[in-house]
């Protein structure tokens, strides 16, 4: 049943550290947000949920609830089979929070929930075949075909973040080793820098002497990229090895599925200046055929850390 004429859905980003919900109209237009750290039981993040839509409702006509999860669904998108950073496991969120609320609930994948608002209201407007290619902290990704969200038989694919690219290599949190997103990440960055810096750079100025200052404490990938854009050289050198990887990572998602367009999202993608050309060079040599077949575009997200909250709740729309 389409919903009232003016009314609102809210989208919810559910990270580890913060829960953000939205209230976005029909044009993709988030008209307010609130945001509280995210809790750490079942209860508590469905009570959160909860509250966050009440404060919606005070000001807005809420029509439906998206979630956008950054955990494994089921193929029907009723059940949280496991989310890392949250306390949910093979839990029914989507009949749990639909019965608290008593409006239509939406569940996504955080990854393809940012695809669908990319795809209605941001760069990838109008393609048919295209992979979101989200780089943050890890890797999320995407894939639509003629506007449908690609899920696989179970509710899983795409996984490029841990395509297995160094035999033997760094130690991934999902257990493997050499995962893609152990070397093209913003967690990636940080650890380039590390290995950069423990290899002997020079220590007496730039990111190098802080390091060491700090005994060696926290660097950031925001940190390296800001030095970078300065010509710091340890953070130049880093920011061009984790090109390098985006480039054969790119190169991969393209010998295997073949996009017109791949969008690059996530916090990385705001320096984007940086790096985006050089991979767009080493994305163009990697590929099989390289000069032979036609190349899928390179584009930046347009909706930044917002996309996952619009996209889930135009899907929690569309539901409606």
């Amino acid at each position: 049943m389409p919903l009232p004429s003016g009314s609102v859905t809210v989208g919810f980003d559910i990270g580890g550290t913060n829960l953000r919900g939205a209230a976005v109209d029909a044009t993709g237009r988030i008209v307010d947000s609130a945001q509280v750290p995210t809790p750490t039981t079942a209860d508590e993040l469905e009570s959160a949920v909860a509250e966050i839509v009440a404060h919606h409702a005070r000001r807005h006509e809420v029509g439906a609830v998206g979630l956008a999860v950054a955990g494994f669904l089921d193929p029907e998108c009723t059940t949280v089979r496991f989310a890392p950073h949250l306390p949910w496991r093979d839990a029914p969120v989507r009949d749990t929070l639909q019965e608290q609320l008593g409006i239509p609930v939406t569940l996504e994948h955080d990854a393809n929930a940012a695809a669908w608002g990319e795809y209605r209201f941001g760069a990838a407007r109008g393609a048919r075949v295209w992979v979101l290619f989200a780089v943050g902290t890890g890797i999320g990704g995407a894939l639509m075909i003629d506007g449908r969200i690609y899920r696989g038989a179970y509710g899983t694919a795409p996984e490029f973040g841990h395509l297995t690219v160094v035999r033997d290599g760094r130690p991934c949190s999902c257990g493997k080793s050499g995962c893609l997103e152990r070397y093209c990440s913003g967690t990636a960055l940080v650890d380039t820098a590390r290995e950069i810096i423990d290899r002997g750079a020079d220590g007496t100025y730039g990111l190098s002497a802080a390091y060491r200052e700090n005994g060696g404490g926290e660097l950031t990938g925001r940190a390296i990229m800001a030095a970078a854009r300065g010509g710091d050289p340890v953070a130049t050198a880093a920011v061009s090895d984790y090109t390098g990887w985006l480039g054969q990572g790119l190169s991969v998602v393209a010998d295997v599925l073949d996009p017109e367009l791949i969008v690059i999202g996530g916090g990385v993608s705001v320096d984007s200046d940086l790096w985006l050309d050089e991979a767009r060079v080493q994305f163009t040599e990697s590929i099989v055929g390289s000069g032979h077949r036609p190349v899928a575009r390179l584009a930046t997200a347009e909706l930044g850390a917002d996309a996952g909250m619009i996209g889930v709740a135009d899907l929690a729309r569309r539901a409606g």
